[in-house]
């Protein structure tokens, strides 16, 4: 018939649908175009539609003028095929060129449609419980927080710069702790400046969401935390290597920097890390990695400040991993007339780490020596350079075959639902670590009898993944202190270093 089939039609019709289908998945395109391009698909339709049911009825007769009639339906169909083709592709064009919107577990997304631009918005919420066994009547330590209240904006902006805001309302105080901004001129070479994670500890790196116990272990103690600076970073060879070095203000070990520096001179700080199977087809040996990374700055003889921080007490030292203080530097003492201990010169780290995971399994160690010069002044001044050591081994067991992670969170096959059968994931971690103070510290630096020169822990605990944004944690921390332990002592360390620490840690965390 000239032709036009019933294929013809049938084309048209279908993508008639289609447009009606295009229609209905615009969301985001003005109300008024949408409704015009609507009806105007629906005419197109019916006009399709009243001449297939006139192609389908057979011709009376062989006369011509019913063949010229029906060569003028044909031109008819092929006209709107053709218009119905473009406003097809004038209708997806104005779709693509829209912004997206996405809700999901990974957060709430903005795009456009370029991708040039975007936006997300995630959050971390940790909700601890830390209750304490035979701990010599330190009132105040066993308890029920929020340790971790983060709200976290990210965004993209002119393709090539990335951005990161994270404040924290968990302390009694709001604090800025991530804020920089990424330009990624290539996936080799990065430039990042701003407030962020020195790159030192590899426990410390790991993201605090996917950490496998509620606190990180001893050895965290001797790095840095976050600070402000600029560094390059990037990642060379597919990946198989990943560097990063900066320049910092400078903060003493396990501190978080105010924002602004107290002296003058500046902390460079470097890692580099090698994972050379990466893209192996040997499937155990790619996730295989290990480097090492370490920091070297001068501190003036201003105040404590670049000393370690004062978690679980007043002073400047160490803390375990019930955060409760069992090292710290000596304080003025009138009676004595002995100043209080300052940081005065060099500070260098190093940190040799490593990690692997393959399947369900995960094993991770660092080393890692804070060198320090200190100084007291005072009716008997003195200065020393310590050298304060620890380590860690910790491993996990992802007991319902989940593959584990360095710097992501267990994905369960099968997220928590009773009704359906679902259970999530179920993670099996454990953990030894020690931390060695140097002995020149006593007892001019610090006072022998309150202050641990040495502790070591061990610990256990079990991790279920609900789903891939809800976790709860359970375990169990014993340390042993070597040294300290004054009777009289009312206050940490002395108090803490009594008797063995054994403490039971709980979180639900939600993470998106």
């Amino acid at each position: 018939m000239n032709g036009l089939t019933r294929t013809n039609l049938t084309t048209g019709v279908g993508v008639a649908v289609l447009m009606m289908s295009l229609g209905g998945s615009a969301q985001n395109a003005p109300s008024d175009e949408l409704k015009a391009l609507r009806e105007r698909v629906e005419e197109l339709e019916a006009k399709v539609k009243q001449l297939e049911k006139q192609q389908n009825s057979p011709p009376q007769t062989n006369n011509p003028v019913v063949e010229r009639r029906l060569e003028a339906l044909d031109e008819k169909v092929q006209v709107l095929q053709q218009d119905q083709q473009r406003t097809a592709q004038s209708t997806e064009g104005k779709l693509k060129a829209l912004p997206t919107i996405s809700l999901g577990s990974d957060g709430f997304a903005f795009r456009s449609a370029d991708t040039n631009f975007g936006v997300a918005l995630k959050g971390v919420l940790q909700v601890d419980s830390r209750t304490f066994f035979n701990d010599g009547g330190i009132v105040g330590n066993d308890t029920i927080g929020i340790r971790r209240a983060r709200p976290i904006l990210q965004g993209t902006v002119f393709r090539d710069f990335d951005f990161l805001f994270v404040p924290d309302f968990a302390p009694a105080t709001p604090q800025i702790f991530d804020a920089f901004i990424n330009y990624r001129f290539a996936p080799w070479l990065q430039l990042q400046a701003g407030k962020f994670k020195v790159p030192v500890g590899l426990e410390e790196l790991q993201p605090d969401a996917y950490t496998w116990f509620n606190e990180r272990a001893l050895p965290t103690q001797l790095s840095p935390n976050r600070d402000v600076g600029f560094e390059l970073h990037g990642d060379v060879f597919a990946n198989r290597l990943s560097y990063a070095v900066g320049i910092f203000n400078g903060v003493g070990d396990n501190r978080n920097s105010s924002n602004v520096d107290f002296e003058d001179d500046k902390e460079f700080a470097g890692r580099i890390f090698f994972q050379p199977f990466r893209q192996s087809e040997t499937l155990f040996l790619q996730g295989l990695g290990f480097g090492v990374a370490g920091s070297y700055g001068s501190m003036q003889q201003t105040n404590v400040t670049g000393l370690p921080a004062t978690i679980g007490g007043t002073l400047p030292g160490y803390a375990t991993d019930g955060q409760e203080q069992f090292f710290a530097y000596n304080p003025v003492s009138t009676t004595t007339n002995r100043a209080s201990v300052v940081a005065d010169g060099e500070h260098w780290r190093l940190s040799p780490q490593g990690y692997y995971f393959y399947g369900p399994v995960g094993v991770m160690g660092e080393y890692v020596i804070s060198n320090q010069r200190v100084s007291r002044a005072g009716s008997s001044p003195a200065t020393a350079r310590l050298e304060n050591a620890g380590w860690q081994v910790s491993g996990s067991w992802v007991l319902t075959g989940e593959d584990a992670g360095y710097a992501g969170a267990v994905i369960p096959r099968h997220a928590f639902n009773p009704l359906e059968g679902g259970w999530g994931a179920w993670q099996l971690a454990a953990r030894y670590a020690e931390l060695d103070i140097d002995r020149t510290a006593f007892p001019l630096f610090s006072d022998p009898s309150t202050s641990a020169h040495s502790a070591d822990t061990w610990s256990v605990g079990l991790n279920w993944y609900l789903n891939r944004n809800v976790m709860m944690k359970t375990s169990f921390s014993h340390t042993a202190f070597h040294g300290g332990g004054a009777s009289s002592s009312t206050t940490p360390p002395g108090i803490v270093t009594r008797k063995d620490e054994n403490v039971l840690f709980t979180r639900m965390q939600l993470a998106f």
